[in-house]
């Protein structure tokens, strides 16, 4: 089959695949599947178009890789377009990403099973929610340029977390612990949170947050969504006021990576069967532990280290990418 005759949007092939898997060889589709395959590519976009395959069809075939088109699918209203690979390499994540024109991809040796038991440990701040609560609690009081610019300094991994949160949490010392209710209450979700929350607890997955923010916000989202668990740093309040210190020690880089394999065991999961989501630095550890680690809407950093980056898509691209096999 050319693939000239195929439909203009990929939503729209399901008909035309119905008898099964598909082998791409020299410009045509023919029914088959691949002897061994050693990667997948996913093709995710809110309408996704042939243009996205041909262009990802050519990078393939410059590097040698035989591809079977194994599904297309429609998950949580976005298009997504599976393909698996005769062999994987790092270096594919950033030539494909070079071609990506309004679409994302994830180029990974080995994705989990939506069939098989998991785990997605997320990030809070600007993964979960869409702002970054201390910024917020330090808007109101008063604050709020001096903590945001350490903020993204931290984020953008120029800072270690660690003396970043000190910081920041030292400037708000004095500051009217009521404030933490003002902004739990105008606390924005990430779009496409309440959908991957759903379908991950419809597959009998996990969910957690592993958060470097705080704990009255973690746990107001754990209530809302009804989630397994969640990690996040307690402030010190007395008398009604924030001191300008943080109890206990620290949810950084290094701790987030360790909930992860600690949660993992604890519920029986292989790493293999992790996902991790994040958008700063000190997300990296925890995505590098993971069987699967995706950045959302990251930092430059990020975005360059991430096995999988989602640009385009929010949240719902990681439901995405758990039922595309």
């Amino acid at each position: 089959m050319l693939m000239d005759v195929l439909p203009e949007r990929v939503r729209d092939w399901t008909d035309a695949l119905a008898s099964g898997a598909h082998l791409w060889q020299q410009g045509r589709l023919t029914p088959g599947r691949l002897d061994t395959h050693g990667g997948h590519l996913v093709l995710l976009a809110e309408q996704l178009d042939k243009a996205a395959l041909h262009h990802s069809l050519h990078i393939l075939d410059e590097e040698g890789i035989e591809v079977e088109l194994a599904g297309v699918k429609a998950v949580a209203g976005r298009d997504l377009l599976s393909l698996r690979l005769s062999s994987w390499s790092p270096l594919l994540k950033s030539r494909l990403q070079q071609v990506a024109q309004g679409w994302d991809l994830a180029c990974v040796p080995a994705l989990p099973r939506a069939d098989q038991p998991g785990l997605v440990l997320m990030d809070m701040d600007s993964t979960a929610i869409q702002i970054e609560c201390i910024d917020e609690i330090a808007r109101l009081a008063g604050v709020g340029e001096e903590v945001a610019a350490i903020t993204r300094a931290a984020m953008e991994g120029a800072l270690p977390f660690s003396e970043s949160l000190r910081r920041r949490v030292k400037a708000l010392a004095g500051a009217d612990a009521a404030i933490i209710d003002q902004v739990i209450g105008m606390m924005p979700l990430m779009p496409g949170l309440t959908e991957l929350v759903a379908g991950l607890q419809q597959m009998g997955w996990k969910v957690a947050i592993a958060s470097g923010g705080f704990t009255p916000f973690a746990c107001h989202l754990q209530e809302q969504l009804g989630l397994d668990a969640v990690f996040a740093n307690t402030l010190e309040i007395r008398d009604g006021r924030l001191t300008g210190e943080v109890l206990g020690a620290i949810v950084d880089a290094e701790a987030k990576a360790n909930i992860l394999v600690n949660l993992a065991h604890e519920h029986g999961i292989p790493i293999s069967q992790t996902v991790a989501v994040g958008d700063g630095a000190n997300d990296l550890l925890m995505l590098a532990q993971a069987g699967l680690g995706v950045a959302l809407h990251a930092k430059p950093l990020v975005q360059e280290k991430a096995p999988v980056c989602l640009n385009r898509l929010s949240l719902e691209g990681v439901l995405g990418l758990l039922q595309a096999r």
